[in-house]
């Protein structure tokens, strides 16, 4: 009987399914992509293009790893390095002397520029003994291997690739001159490589599409690192396998460094990769997690919804005879019907979303190009069982007491709404909002991170409770908000929407719910990431004080750039900026930390730049000291006078000594360390940009054209907008990421919003009969049910956006020091769309209520 009762339903009276199913299908859309996006993260490789031909490769571990207690097991925490770690080239000749080894390569990568006005391309900088590593058979082979002409390079020599000294009309025996981060000179071509040698693909951090080949020793003072490798390619001897060949590697080099085969060699050559594979993970999971749980709690009001409008077919079958369990059976069987097909319809969509978002993040630079979309089952399984567990216990709990009411009971219960949630619901919803208010309090009173994440509990505690207490939440809204619809502005149908909404709560709660999700999680993610600009952008306009920014179009800025431009006439100071970054550890978890090295005398910077000294010195930064941004030295513990215990770019573990703290590191950069510290810890030395203050009454123009003319490779001269410019550009990527999730999120929670509130108008034939029959005007109706929505839609707005200040206002003070920034253009669109959404969702099914005449629709057709 249940099965059958459940197909008459779905055939026969497909408008009570089109809610759940709609609701259902965004719901597997928005988790398939999620789902497939974390699964690729986890495992995202890369093939190997310049080592393909090599085996096995050697190359320092590229994270931080530490190990954190939680429980009786001790967990390992990993972060990806900002910066290339490198190993000591002395670890190839430990390597050639294993036995199954014919060579051991030492591979150096690095940036190189062109003199201004040269016919070459930016170039990958690498060390000869290396550049036969792409040709098949050739490694530990004779140069003529390699070279199609002329001979390997000596000192002050350089070995350039085919194609780059054909476009530049180059031969051996010409001068080329060449700028690497540490060094400079005019080097003669010595010979010309063959073509499949030229690859141009990076094990490092060449830029350019063609190479440069150094002597050896030359190329390791060219980079700044000499005696480093950013790999060493291992080669067998003839029978060896590359099993065995690797197990011999590793017992030559222990635990210093990790031994690739496989597609784990293009995580060497892409050390990128591993942040890339963080990313994805974390948007996948983090975000993926706030998805599916909006996802549940949208589905479960959607059915509740759907089986509550049915509660008199329900009564009805009861009173003839049908037992509680074969009611509860029709339920699931319906659910069993709808579920599966909206999964399976959804599916297509969300593999899709997530192939434009994998393809977005390639195209900004947070994944390397070549990561492919990771299709599983486990993701897609995954979304269609939490919609089907989701619909099957919406139904279950909206069935429960229609099912278990007597049959004489049943009719007389339908007929009436009911307010009251049950005991077990009405419990829970009070402790989550406890829990809302403990952890509220609790996040005040911290800083830093540790605000931050605790701020995110506050928002999901409030959400659960909103989720759990909704009749009783809808009705509270209702009372209060309805009170000026119940004057003479609002007239008669004003007043009918207040009694509406107040007395059919429940219908409310299930549009309600929705628009406090998309409110709150909206209004964090955009607002959190509006913030984070504002604060940012309003430091580097107060912090850089300098006249003259040199910045570069290419690699970036020599090494002498400061010290030139310093002794340009009119020039009072010059300090070179050298970004990178590094990692801290704090509560268990490790972060983040943008680091500036900046060149000269300390006493120098407060010409250039403002940072807003709290406590201590920056005249003391330099060997072993260090200066750090209020806020992260908040986050850490520390004051002037501790140790602040970092690792650097390459993984070095550093404990420098904190001299100073300041407040404008969001913008300008939150760890400050001399350049000579940190220059040895980068991928590339090359500078940023050179900061240039004017000597006083000094002409601006004439300096900033004497900066133009000293022919540094690449160099741009602009005000102290383009450093504010550069800045923009580097929280772009941020600022897009927390805009895809905020519409993503945003557009379900839309779409769920305007499919309950259709669900709810299409339901009240019978009200709006009753209304007609009693002398209510078409005109007097629809205006009735505008306010209503725009009351549904106020109270969604009011509750969401206490639930996102209480979260974000902790958030931002952790992250930035600063109350939150809102837009009022972003803030309007937010209020402006939510009501327009509410109107056009309501105004389209009441004018089809509104068609039949009041007898007709009185009948309960349809």
């Amino acid at each position: 009987m249940s099965n059958g009762l459940a197909r008459a339903s779905v055939r026969f009276r497909p408008s009570a399914f089109v809610g759940s199913f709609v609701a259902l299908l965004f719901a597997v859309v928005v988790m398939t992509a999620c789902g497939t996006l974390l699964q690729t993260g986890l495992t995202a490789h890369l093939a190997p293009v310049r080592y393909a031909h090599t085996p096995v490769v050697v190359a320092a571990d590229q994270s931080v790893r530490i190990e954190v207690q939680h429980g009786k097991e001790p967990e390992q925490v990993a972060e990806a390095l900002p910066d290339r770690a490198r190993l000591d080239t002395a670890l190839a000749t430990r390597i050639a002397a294993e036995p199954g080894v014919a060579a051991a390569l030492p591979d150096l990568a690095f940036p190189v520029e062109p003199a201004q006005g040269s016919n070459l391309p930016p170039l990958t900088g690498r060390d000869f003994s290396a550049a036969a590593i792409t040709v098949p058979g050739a490694p530990g082979g004779p140069a003529g291997d390699v070279l199609a002409q002329g001979s390997a390079p000596q000192a002050g020599q350089v070995v350039l690739d085919a194609a780059t000294a054909r476009a530049a009309h180059l031969a051996p025996g010409d001068t080329v001159e060449l700028t690497g981060p540490a060094g400079a000179g005019a080097f003669r071509v010595s010979g010309i490589a063959q073509q499949q040698a030229a690859d141009g693909t990076a094990a490092g951090t060449g830029s350019g599409t063609g190479t440069a080949w150094f002597a050896d020793a030359e190329a390791g003072r060219l980079s700044g690192h000499p005696g480093q490798a950013d790999a060493i390619a291992v080669l067998p001897r003839a029978g060896v396998s590359t099993e065995a060949l690797a197990a011999q590697v590793r017992q030559a080099v222990g635990s210093s460094a990790e031994v690739s085969t496989g597609d784990a060699r293009g995580a060497v050559e892409q050390p990128q990769l591993a942040g890339g594979k963080e990313a994805l993970t974390g948007l996948g999971g983090s975000f993926g997690g706030i998805a599916a749980m909006t996802a549940v709690f949208v589905v479960m009001g959607t059915l509740s919804l759907a089986v509550g409008q049915r509660a008199r077919e329900f009564a009805m079958l009861r009173a003839i005879g049908a037992t509680p369990r074969q009611i509860r059976r029709t339920i699931a069987t319906e659910a069993m019907l709808v579920a599966p097909l909206a999964g399976a319809l959804g599916v297509l969509p969300g593999l899709g979303l997530a192939h434009w978002w994998l393809g977005q993040l390639v195209q900004r630079g947070a994944v390397p190009a070549g990561v492919s979309l990771d299709v599983g089952w486990l993701p897609i399984v995954g979304s269609i069982a939490v919609g089907l567990l989701s619909a099957l216990g919406a139904g279950y709990v909206a069935a429960r007491r229609p099912a278990k009411a007597r049959p004489s009971q049943a009719l007389g219960d339908a007929a009436t709404a009911r307010v009251r949630t049950g005991p077990v619901r009405t419990v829970l919803g009070v402790l989550a909002l406890a829990g809302t208010v403990v952890l509220g309090v609790l996040s005040s009173t911290m800083s830093g991170t540790s605000a931050a994440n605790t701020a995110l509990g506050v928002v999901m505690a409030g959400m659960t409770g909103v989720a759990l207490l909704g009749p009783l939440v809808a009705r509270a809204s209702a009372s209060v908000l309805g009170l000026p619809l119940r004057g003479r502005a609002a007239g008669a149908p004003g007043a009918l929407a207040a009694a509406n909404s107040r007395a059919n709560a429940r219908r409310l709660a299930s549009a309600l719910v929705p628009i406090v999700m998309v409110t709150a999680f909206c209004s964090i993610l955009l607002f959190l990431q509006s913030t984070i600009t504002h604060v940012s952008s309003q430091q580097v306009r107060t912090g850089v004080v300098a006249d003259q920014v040199i910045g570069s179009t290419g690699a970036g800025l020599p090494a002498d750039t400061a010290a030139r431009a310093a002794s340009t006439p009119g020039v009072a100071a010059a300090v070179g900026v050298l970004r990178s970054g590094a990692l801290y550890e704090s509560a268990g978890a490790l972060g983040s930390a943008t680091v500036l090295g900046v060149s000269g005398d300390p006493a120098q910077l407060p010409h250039v730049l403002d940072l807003d000294v709290r406590t201590g010195s920056l005249d003391r930064v330099g060997s072993g000291t260090v200066a750090l941004d209020a806020t992260l030295a908040d986050t850490l513990g520390l004051k002037v006078g501790d140790r602040a215990p970092l690792w650097l770019g390459d993984g070095t573990k550093v404990d420098p000594l904190v001299v100073a703290t300041y407040g404008n590191g969001l913008g300008l950069g939150q760890v400050l360390m001399g350049r000579a510290e940190l220059v040895g810890h980068v991928s590339s030395g090359f500078d940023s940009q050179v900061l240039v203050a004017d000597a006083p009454g000094g002409d601006s123009a004439a300096v900033g054209h004497a900066l133009a003319g000293l022919g540094i490779p690449g160099a741009t001269v602009t005000d102290r907008a383009g450093y504010a410019g550069q800045a923009d550009k580097d929280l772009a990527l941020s600022s897009w990421a927390n805009t895809v999730m905020a519409a993503v999120l945003g557009g379900f929670a839309a779409v769920a919003t305007a499919n309950t509130l259709v669900m709810t108008v299409l339901d009240r034939r019978r009200e709006v009969a009753m209304l007609r029959l009693a002398g209510t005007t078409r005109r007097q109706v629809r205006r009735m049910i505008r306010w209503e929505a725009l009351l549904v839609s106020s109270a969604g707005l009011l509750i969401g956006g206490v639930l996102a200040a209480i979260g974000l206002i902790p958030i931002a003070q952790g992250v930035t020091g600063s109350a939150p920034y809102v837009p009022p253009a972003t803030a309007a669109a937010l209020v402006g769309g939510t009501l327009a959404l509410g109107l056009a969702a309501t105004a389209l099914p009441a004018r089809s209520l509104l068609r039949s005449r009041p007898v007709e629709a009185g009948s309960g057709r349809g």
